[in-house]
């Protein structure tokens, strides 16, 4: 109870002054040397890990600790490939972190345009314009 308390009064101080105050620093816990801080959460475990943890395991373990780190091809190269399969597809929620891994993967603004049009003649015009409304919207954000 005691703890709850000393914590309530943190939070209070940090609401009340609209950040770290005195009175919330000095009653806030000290950590103790052997706490080990809690993992941060994979964006897998973030979106699917409560419902499907399985899932999210494998997203992380497999696909990204495994396919992605394999030497035969760049992680630039998989960016542009699943970027394409992904268009082709039809599936933006995908595509727009693929679209934001590949930029960070280096593959500039100009090579993800240039796929999307080369793409529209392979996987419909309807995709590709899909693609550039998403691809406007996550080159804005950058």
């Amino acid at each position: 109870m005691k703890k709850l308390g000393r914590n309530l009064l943190v939070a209070v101080g940090l609401l009340t002054v609209g950040g770290l105050s005195s009175l919330a620093l000095a009653q806030s816990p000290t950590p103790k040397p052997d706490a080990v801080p809690a993992p941060q959460q994979s964006r897998a475990q973030q979106l699917m890990g409560s419902t499907a943890p399985k899932l999210a395991e494998l997203t992380d373990d497999v696909l990204y600790g495994d396919i992605w780190e394999r030497p035969q091809l760049s992680k630039r190269d998989r960016s542009l490939i699943t970027v394409a399969a992904l268009i082709a597809m039809d599936r933006p929620d995908q595509l727009r972190s693929h679209l934001a891994l590949a930029r960070r993967n280096g593959v500039t603004e100009e090579e993800l345009v240039e796929t999307i049009t080369h793409l529209a003649f392979y996987t419909g015009w309807p995709n590709a314009v899909a693609a550039v409304a998403i691809a406007k919207d996550v080159f804005r954000k950058d």
